[in-house]
């Protein structure tokens, strides 16, 4: 069976991930599912730039008997918004310190945005997505979803910051919506899907 080993530790990032890519013939390993236990230094400018860091970093740390035989996948996202001149942006997840958690997070965003109207709240969840395939090519894709800072934060589905970002398409915030609602629309549902694309051309599976 083809492996995909995905460079991250974050348990609910791993099952959007599952269930996107649920309909090819692929085992999905998180890096420490599959013993790959190193720091990674994001020190790129753009989504993009470190989401390639990221699968360069566990690609050149597979053990011998994986090299030339997996995909290694890895995403970088987070949440830019406009008002705030694109924060948190590429710090999203280092945003007030990584310790620190997003119920403080989220709260604190909200009190920056205080007074501010719903039009000059527009906000939107940007994914980026890098492979490096079997035999060394790379590959990378983006994925947006647009949206607008709620006044409070709703919903129990969701993690990071998706109790914030309301849809006006659904009319809540993507963490009151079920996982199906959220991959269907979702910053990391298009960029994963859009990688399931390149994934199936190199493997040549057909829709």
């Amino acid at each position: 069976m083809r492996k995909i080993i995905f460079a991250t530790g974050n348990k609910n990032k791993a099952k959007e991930i599952h269930e996107i890519l649920k309909d090819l013939d692929f085992e999905i390993q998180t890096m420490k599912e599959a013993g790959i236990d190193i720091d990674i230094v994001e020190d790129g400018k753009t989504f993009s730039e470190n989401s390639m860091i990221k699968a360069k970093s566990v690609y050149d740390a597979l053990p011998e008997n994986l090299k030339g035989r997996v995909y290694v996948m890895a995403d970088d996202s987070g949440l830019s918004i406009d008002y705030l001149n694109g924060e948190p942006g590429i710090y999203s997840a280092r945003y007030m310190g990584e310790d620190t958690s997003y119920d403080v997070k989220n709260k604190n965003l909200i009190e920056r945005l205080e007074g501010v109207e719903k039009a000059d709240r527009s906000a939107r969840f940007v994914c980026a997505i890098s492979c490096i395939f079997p035999d060394g090519t790379k590959k990378s894709v983006e994925g947006t979803i647009e949206g607008y800072i709620g006044w409070e934060m709703a919903g129990e589905n969701g993690f990071g910051y998706d109790p914030i970002f309301y849809v006006d398409e659904y009319g809540c915030s993507t963490a009151q919506m079920t996982p199906e609602q959220k991959n269907a629309i979702s910053h990391r549902g298009k960029a994963l899907r859009a990688m399931r694309e390149e994934l199936k051309k190199n493997e040549n599976i057909s829709s």
